[in-house]
């Protein structure tokens, strides 16, 4: 394949993509749900304002926002999505008056053609648009307004210390006093109800509501739509068709044969010194196994918290570190040793490639790295000083915890980190450039590796798109172009780059291969991609326009990974063929493995939520972190331990490494983190897809049903995977940290001239 052509495909799908995600993004902002300058009831009542409803949303962002419970589907598992949950209570205050004026009894208590009668008045009343553009008001009946307030007193308990709801505090994971002031409390509250509001309230001039009828609700006649019935159906038929070209596509293109005769005949990389910065490069993986080993004892406290939910095995937790802060550190601290080291990987082999050390580089490196540590600290500090109420509105918005899952670090941090990504592709920019001129036909895989590097700095600037109080619909929208399109888009491509530039520099693929399947497989990857982040806004006060483009789109994305057994056989075969390539054993077996994470955590876990009428039973449940799970950590994850291993390869220098623990933990944290899923995750989620299905979405999250004898086992059967990932862990950092003590190594030893002596034994 030609060059330029593989170039002009990247230039249209970048264009192309971006131009219909920023159209239909003007439409979310057009459409959103309005937020009313104030609700008023019949008799002239005004019930909430629209400072109400924004400072209600800061409240809930300050109380960890979607790390604790969710909304509109969109966050933590244990605690209810707040939006099903008062919809339904609402919906329940309304049956059981009529029903008490009618037949004084409870609703549940009625005959079925009274039921239904009630249920027909109920939709009549609550999915009627009563919102008035002109004058900016909502009206409601004085019913409505007394089952605000009724779900609004119930909420109040919950959330502060009323002790007869200690039960759901417990069952919830929320510590007593979640909220402490009366004031915030009431605000939170009209938050809620505007966002359960946007849940069944009808669009002007059509028949489904802005979520486009989620949540599941009978009741109030939230039921999947004609669009979305048929959306699912073309996303399978596109998905189908994709796989077919693609198949197509690597039948008529057959890889050649590695000819092993043209390998070199002993390590490439071992001539290679290390420069200053690439030696300065060795704290940030110190840092990224320190912060794998916290990530994780967190990730254990949360799960725990699912079974004992304001304790730790006794002890009294939840009042210095509950759950929401637990869950936010979890989560944080994964994107920062994630991206932390893929970031030194690129500090590493940019001067490796070029040659060439720029004056400054190993101050510019370990700057960084001093600048990384205070945004590390500084936002999870301010994250527990938020959700521990300590904060104003502003202040939280800035300092503390905003709320929004995988972006919940405040906006000085997030700018902060900004001008640090900023910095890092400045340096990895002064240590590539000299190679541009000295090497002609590697330009092409060099510009891609730029283009990557100036993505991941770039994209993350999205989350500065939205403000203290963006109507939700609009944030959403935001939220994920860092989540999708910098975490598993061009962080995607960015690693493509790096294991290209790999296996090029140790001679096992020529760069002409390895530029045209960069630049084919960034193509294929990018073009499904970036339109498919609207999949994870089918919900989420987004037009039905979005919901099309998301099914199609994220279909797509699944077409690659489907295939992805391709390029797990050849970095398999890569690791056979030679046999100094043994001293990258590891490096490579993480490549292998983030080969089959992608297609089954990325791909069959993926698509399992994605076609529309899935995710309209199963957002909100345990089957998206067996996703998240799978699909962060089992690439992302195990990727970054991948690129880390090489670093610190070569690093050691010529020391053979010792494969025991290794071996340990690489086998513990795959095999862990797969009983993880498969023996307790997997299961509760298509458990609560069951009761979704079946009654809707806020029993699939309630007490009554997450608190049953058989969903407590399911729960305590995680420690099992927990346990074996744990402990893979634990041999992981022991091993890092053996290769600066030695206790990792063996005896001093050149590896050529090791694999040199077993030839000679061979032949004698």
């Amino acid at each position: 394949m030609k060059y330029k052509k593989l170039w002009l495909g990247f230039i249209a799908v970048m264009v192309g993509s971006f131009a219909v995600l920023g159209y239909y993004g003007s439409e979310i902002y057009r459409k959103a749900p309005p937020i009313p300058d104030k609700v008023v009831t019949a008799s002239g009542k005004t019930i909430f304002t629209a400072q109400d409803i924004k400072d209600g949303q800061n409240v809930w962002q300050s109380i960890g926002g979607q790390e604790l419970g969710s909304i509109w589907g969109h966050g933590a598992y244990v605690a209810p999505d707040w939006t099903a949950d008062w919809l339904h209570k609402e919906a329940m205050f309304f049956l059981d008056r009529w029903a008490q004026e009618a037949k004084g009894t409870k609703f549940d208590a009625l005959d079925v053609e009274t039921k239904a009668m009630l249920q027909a008045r109920l939709q009549q009343q609550i999915r009627a648009n009563t919102y008035d553009p002109a004058t900016g008001t909502l009206a409601i009946s004085d019913l409505r307004a007394e089952a605000i307030a009724g779900v609004s007193e119930h909420y109040t308990g919950l959330f502060m210390n009323d002790p007869a709801l200690a039960k759901y505090r417990d069952a919830y994971a929320m510590k007593d006093n979640t909220v402490q002031d009366p004031v915030r409390m009431r605000k939170m509250n009209a938050f809620f109800f505007w966002a359960s509001w946007a849940c069944v309230t009808q669009r002007p001039g059509l028949d489904i509501t802005y979520t486009n009828n989620w949540p599941a609700e009978e009741l109030v006649g939230n039921r999947p739509s004609s669009d979305l019935i048929i959306w699912t159906g073309f996303s399978v038929i596109v998905l189908i068709a994709g796989i077919g070209l693609l198949a197509f596509y690597y039948a008529s293109n057959k890889e050649e044969e590695i000819d092993i005769e043209k390998l070199p005949k002993e390590d490439p990389l071992l001539g290679l010194q290390a420069t200053p910065s690439m030696k300065a490069t060795l704290k940030y993986f110190w840092i990224v196994t320190a912060l794998f080993v916290v990530q994780i004892t967190l990730g254990v406290v949360t799960a725990h918290y699912g079974v004992e939910g304001q304790a730790l095995y006794g002890f009294d937790l939840a009042n210095f570190l509950p759950y929401s802060i637990t869950r936010t550190w979890h989560v944080q601290l994964a994107i920062f040793w994630i991206a932390t080291s893929w970031l030194a990987t690129g500090l590493y082999i940019a001067p490796a490639v070029s040659g060439y050390e720029p004056k400054f580089q190993r101050l510019g490196v370990n700057f960084l790295f001093i600048c990384f540590l205070i945004i590390v600290v500084g936002s999870l500090a301010g994250q527990w000083y938020g959700v521990m109420q300590k904060l104003g509105y502003a202040q939280n918005f800035w300092f503390g915890h905003q709320g929004y899952e995988y972006v919940d670090l405040g906006r000085f941090w997030q700018i902060f980190l900004l001008i640090g990504l900023f910095l890092w592709l400045f340096l990895m920019v002064l240590a590539i450039l000299p190679a541009f001129r000295r090497e002609a036909e590697g330009r092409h895989l060099l510009g891609m590796f730029m283009i990557s590097s100036a993505a991941i700095a770039l994209f993350w600037a999205a989350g500065l798109m939205w403000g203290q109080h963006t109507n939700l619909a609009v944030a959403e929208y935001w939220r994920w172009w860092v989540v999708h399109l910098w975490v598993e888009g061009f962080f995607e491509v960015f690693a493509t780059v790096v294991i290209a530039f790999l296996f090029v520099r140790m001679g096992l693929l020529e760069v002409k291969l390895a530029t045209a399947t960069v630049l084919f497989s960034t193509i294929i990857f990018l073009f499904g991609g970036i339109i498919g982040t609207f999949h994870h806004l089918y919900f989420s006060g987004t037009p039905t326009s979005v919901m099309a483009l998301g099914a199609t789109f994220s279909a797509l994305e699944v077409v690659p990974l489907v295939l992805i057994g391709f390029e797990a056989y050849h970095n398999f075969k890569i690791s056979k063929i030679t046999q100094w390539i043994v001293a990258y054993k590891w490096p490579i077996y993480c490549f292998i493995a983030v080969a089959f994470w992608n297609l089954v955590g990325a791909g069959v876990f993926g698509f399992l939520i994605n076609p529309p009428i899935a995710l309209y039973y199963m957002q909100g449940l345990n089957t998206t972190p067996v996703h998240g799970h799978t699909a962060l950590f089992g690439v992302y994850g195990v990727l970054g331990i991948g690129l880390m291993l090489f670093v610190l390869k070569g690093l050691s220098g010529r020391r053979r490494w010792k494969d025991g623990v290794i071996s340990f933990a690489f086998w513990s944290i795959n095999i862990g983190l797969a009983l993880m899923v498969l023996i307790s995750v997997l299961p509760i989620g298509l458990m609560q897809t069951w009761a979704s299905v079946k009654y809707g979405l806020w029993y699939a999250r309630s007490m009554e049903f997450m608190q049953t004898d058989t969903m407590e086992t399911l729960r305590w059967m995680r420690v099992i995977g927990d346990t074996i990932f744990a402990v893979g862990v634990g041999a992981l950092a022991w091993f890092v940290v053996g290769l600066k003590t030695g206790w990792s190594l063996e005896e001093d030893e050149d590896v050529a001239q090791s694999v040199e002596r077993k030839r000679e034994k061979m032949v004698r």
